[in-house]
């Protein structure tokens, strides 16, 4: 009991010196009420060019650019997109451009509504289609970006596209994108060689090398075919059912 109380009374004459050396206990940060609202209001931006490609080896070597600018909240976006094709020695080309509203419906899925205006350059000659948009765009499980639309045109012509694609980390800065496009239509536009039915599948292959996050080249391969009445029309126009090439790109964001 002597022992003890002796202990005891070592510990009580010990503790104010153990108190002074422990190192004071931070003050909690102050709590803000609606930091997190306001957080997800935020607004952030995002310029993305994620393709910008020739192929060199191909007859008149076709150049594509495909890009986008998103501006808005965690909830809430505008969304700028753009995708467009050319063969540089004919001077020829179509280019395509979105202006989206878009509203997240989902944690990983967003719906988007706006205005599709298709161009097409030829002959001398500037045509230009307008189209309404619906669409999805998102992560789909297993981090796939999946893009499924649908395109009401000013004849009254309805078309879907869907794009899917998927980044493959072979180490911190090699990718390896496989991607698939495909596009279909309810109602023929003979003039703009499209045809009723499924028109074509684009499966591409890039393997891309991130210098910086921000700048990419990369290499591939790219093969499309062409189905039903839109291979007829390609056909009756000199252009072959099936393509395949070998490209050369670089991808810039900021």
């Amino acid at each position: 009991m002597h022992r003890l109380r002796f202990f005891l009374a070592l510990l009580l004459a010990a503790s104010p010196a153990l108190a002074q050396d422990d190192p004071p206990f931070p003050d909690y940060p102050d709590f803000e009420p609606g930091i997190s609202v306001r957080a997800d209001q935020k607004l952030y931006s995002l310029a993305l060019l994620d393709l910008l490609e020739v192929a060199p080896a191909a007859s008149g070597v076709p150049a594509r650019f495909e890009g986008l600018y998103r501006f808005g909240n965690d909830y809430t976006r505008i969304w700028l997109k753009s995708e467009g094709e050319g063969v540089f020695a004919e001077r020829e080309g179509e280019a395509e451009f979105q202006a989206l509203y878009s509203r997240l419906i989902s944690a990983f899925f967003e719906i988007q509504a706006g205005l599709r205006l298709d161009t097409e350059v030829g002959a001398g000659d500037i045509r230009a289609r307008p189209h309404l948009v619906v669409g999805l765009e998102g992560l789909a499980p297993y981090w796939f970006e999946l893009e499924p639309a649908l395109f009401l045109s000013a004849a009254g012509k309805v078309s879907a596209r869907f794009t899917g694609s998927y980044d493959l980390l072979l180490t911190q800065r090699l990718v390896l994108q496989p991607r698939l496009e495909v596009n279909a239509a309810l109602q023929g536009v003979e003039d703009r060689g499209i045809g009723r039915g499924l028109n074509d599948a684009e499966i591409g292959l890039r393997i891309r090398y991130e210098i910086t996050r921000e700048v990419a080249p990369y290499v591939g391969v790219n093969w499309l075919s062409r189905f039903g009445e839109t291979a007829d029309l390609a056909r009756s126009g000199g252009v072959p059912r099936t393509e395949a090439r070998f490209i050369v790109g670089v991808r810039l964001w900021r």
